[in-house]
């Protein structure tokens, strides 16, 4: 029997088994201590990693006879590839934080009810309940994570509706709002702190802390509407979600072990632990979806994974509480959505794709642009604002003799990029943009554990013991 595209290599095969069961035995060690979550969601995440793996090579045939495919625009040879392979990914995350939801709780489970813990107490037997001891478990907290859960249950089927349906951007907007519902009412139910701390110059007029009330609300949906919409906004190319969702990831990891290694017990530490046992399985399907969707792409990602990346660093900083933390982190996506914003709005045309065009002769990528008729231009203040985008060298216009329009670059972060460094292979593209999202994230982390003490009195990574 002949080998297909969909079979794993041998090495594959072996590489992958090897990962797994290095996996489980390191899951079945943490039941010999106390649990040992954070070692057991590496362990899930490793196994996360092998099953998606596999899965999108499986898969890839069923999804394409169903519908679910699309074409490379960007190559010589234009085929078409499995598309939505991002609902595998969501899919796989889910059943792996479901299965670990008793391990961040053994402590817990142990003590309350009749295991271990309560052997050697002598109590009376009023104070006894069926000998249980209920009222220690951490309810809130399971509930927390239960809500993230139904969060990214609801928009990971909302992605899936998306990529079938092919919603378009106007009315899929807000759907991540739905989803971040249960997040909202378990933050009131739980948490419902809605005061910001004022900086130092605004503090002889608003006092130390300021209650905005509602707002507080408003602004964490609106995080919630903008992160999985941003990362869908800034697509187009092979590999460019995925990269910047896993650096994103990674910058977010970074930050919780800032305040999981301090040298002492840090309040926050709850908190960042919880972010990463929902990040720590997020790594593990994305890389896994990053070896097909990398250049050349044997897949796309579609609309599901964006909207379920997105949710995925709300759903940590929601119930996290860094919000702020995780805006630092999205500073390409809010600039590439300002920068969009003319075309979004219909200020200027906008194509229903603006992914760079593909230069079949030279096999580089250029930007792609809007025409104009010399029927249809700019009213004048639109082409004013336009020429002076064309002379910041924020945007590239084409004109005739007459000085009428005859084309402009489409208002993407991807065009702007080959409008500043010219012509670029796709996967130089890539890494060029994953590299910008690196180093602006580490700066982001840099204002907001460092530059922001110039306006605030302390940050709270640096609490006094």
């Amino acid at each position: 029997m002949t080998a297909t595209a969909t079979d794993l290599s041998r090495t594959e095969t072996l590489s992958l088994f090897a990962l797994t069961a290095a996996c489980v035995a390191l899951l079945a060690n943490t039941f010999q201590g106390d649990g040992e979550p954070l070692i057991a969601s590496l362990a899930l995440s490793g196994i996360a990693f092998s099953a998606t793996y596999s899965m999108i090579r499986w898969l890839g045939p069923t999804f394409m006879k169903a519908g679910l495919k699309g074409v490379d625009m960007s190559k010589h040879h234009k085929k078409e590839i499995p598309e939505c392979m991002g609902g595998i990914c969501a899919i796989v995350y889910l059943m792996v934080v479901i299965v670990f939801v008793p391990f961040p709780f053994y402590k817990d489970i142990v003590a309350a009810t009749s295991g271990g813990g309560n052997r050697d107490v002598v109590l009376h037997v009023e104070h006894v309940e069926q000998g249980r001891f209920l009222h220690r478990f951490p309810h809130s907290k399971l509930a927390s994570y239960l809500s993230a859960i139904i969060s990214l249950q609801s928009i990971a089927l909302l992605g899936i509706g998306d990529d079938l349906f092919d919603i378009r951007w106007r009315h899929k907007l807000f759907i991540p709002a739905f989803a971040s519902i249960p997040l909202l009412v378990v933050y009131f139910v739980d948490f419902g702190v809605t005061s910001i701390v004022v900086p130092l110059p605004l503090r002889p007029y608003l006092g130390e802390l300021l209650n905005v009330g509602f707002l507080y609300y408003a602004y964490m949906c609106a995080i919630a509407i903008f992160s999985p919409n941003s990362i869908n906004i800034l697509a187009g190319i092979n590999g460019i979600e995925v990269t910047q969702s896993i650096v994103i990831a990674v910058l977010l990891a970074l930050n919780d072990c800032l305040y999981l290694f301090t040298p002492y017990p840090h309040p926050a530490t709850d908190s960042h632990l919880f972010s990463l046992y929902f990040l720590l399985p997020f790594l593990g399907v994305s890389f896994a979806l990053l070896c097909h969707n990398w250049y050349p792409a044997k897949v796309f990602v579609g609309d599901t994974y964006c909207y379920f990346a997105g949710m995925v660093f709300v759903v940590v900083s929601i119930l996290g509480h860094f919000s702020k933390t995780l805006v630092l982190l999205l500073i390409p996506q809010i600039f590439n959505f300002i920068y969009s914003a003319p075309q979004l709005f219909g200020l200027i045309p906008c194509p229903r794709h603006r992914l760079p065009k593909f230069n079949a002769r030279t096999g580089l990528l250029e930007p792609s642009v809007t025409p104009w008729t010399p029927e249809r231009q700019p009213k004048p203040p639109i082409a004013w604002a336009l020429h002076l985008l064309h002379k910041l060298k924020l945007l590239r216009v084409t004109t005739d003799k007459e000085g009428k329009f005859v084309s402009t670059t489409n208002f993407t972060i991807l065009n702007l990029w080959l409008v500043w460094r010219g012509p670029l292979k796709e996967n130089r593209l890539a890494m060029e943009i994953t590299a910008m999202q690196t180093v602006v994230g580490l700066f982001g982390l840099f204002v907001r554990h460092k530059l922001a003490l110039l306006v605030f009195k302390e940050d709270n990574w640096a609490l006094p013991t």
